[in-house]
């Protein structure tokens, strides 16, 4: 094993073990790594998935992601509510996706049914150096103020 294949093998490890807790909302859904890499056309940026199991009526805190993150969902399994920004609240339906632009909050994010679990991919593009993914938002800016 060369040096570059262990500097990726820790990288990735460090970014999977970024991601899990801060990509973890709320204690209802559970965040697992699915995927992550450095983009090679575009110098600085990487890839990482993560899949996001909701319980049954399962919400996620308002939270926002890593500023330089754009971020797009998709609907695996089940429906899930959410609203970004204050833009309308939507319910997704399996195999529907959405996004969110860098430096958005995302005000809602929840299993529509009170009887059925729900899953969805989401995929970060984002600065390879962020070290948080997702920040909890407690009390979120109104639209159009960044912190």
């Amino acid at each position: 094993m060369n040096i570059q294949s262990i500097a990726r093998a820790a990288c990735t490890a460090m970014a999977f073990a970024i991601a899990v807790p801060a990509a973890a909302h709320g204690a209802a859904e559970t965040v697992t790594p699915n995927f992550q890499h450095a983009i090679p056309n575009i110098p600085g940026k990487s890839l990482t998935a993560v899949v996001v199991d909701y319980a049954p009526g399962a919400a996620s805190s308002a939270h926002r992601h890593a500023g330089s993150a754009f971020i797009y969902a998709y609907v695996v399994s089940g429906e899930i509510e959410s609203q970004v920004d204050e833009g309308p609240k939507r319910v997704y339906h399996a195999g529907e996706s959405f996004f969110e632009e860098p430096g958005a909050v995302h005000r809602m994010s929840r299993n529509a049914s009170e009887t059925e679990p729900a899953k969805l991919l989401a995929m970060f593009v984002a600065d390879s150096n962020d070290k948080a993914l997702t920040t909890p938002s407690s009390n979120p800016p109104p639209y159009g103020v960044t912190s």
